[in-house]
């Protein structure tokens, strides 16, 4: 634990999988998760910057959300869409879904409107 404090003092971005490495560089016989261990019960956490993926760019345009407040009573007053990908052995298969809020149903192909 000692060795693996002072490694931390010079290095605070290593963590459990550098830490092990480091030491059986050195010629201890040590895992990961013995690693891992020793590290939380000193209470060392590893020091690194996160992801920021909610801040929005200053130049994007942000748009309203128009269904706010918006009572969704009867059938074809708004539809939702949704995309996804099927791997297949050669590619992808793109599926798409166009859904009617009011009834919860996907409508079908080449309708323009689920109620006839």
């Amino acid at each position: 634990m000692k060795l693996i404090d002072a490694q931390f003092m010079e290095t605070p971005f290593y963590g459990s999988r550098q830490m092990a490495r480091h030491l059986r560089n050195q010629g201890y016989c040590v895992g990961r998760k013995r690693v891992r261990r020793l590290m939380a019960r000193i209470g060392l956490r590893v020091v690194y910057q996160k992801p920021k993926t909610t801040a929005p760019h200053p130049e994007h345009r942000k748009y309203p959300y128009l269904l706010r407040g918006l009572l969704i009573d009867r059938p074809n007053h708004v539809w939702c869409a949704d995309i996804t990908y099927i791997p297949m052995r050669r590619g992808f298969l793109y599926l798409v879904a166009i859904m009617d809020w009011a009834t919860r149903r996907v409508l079908p192909r080449g309708t323009s409107s689920p109620c006839r």
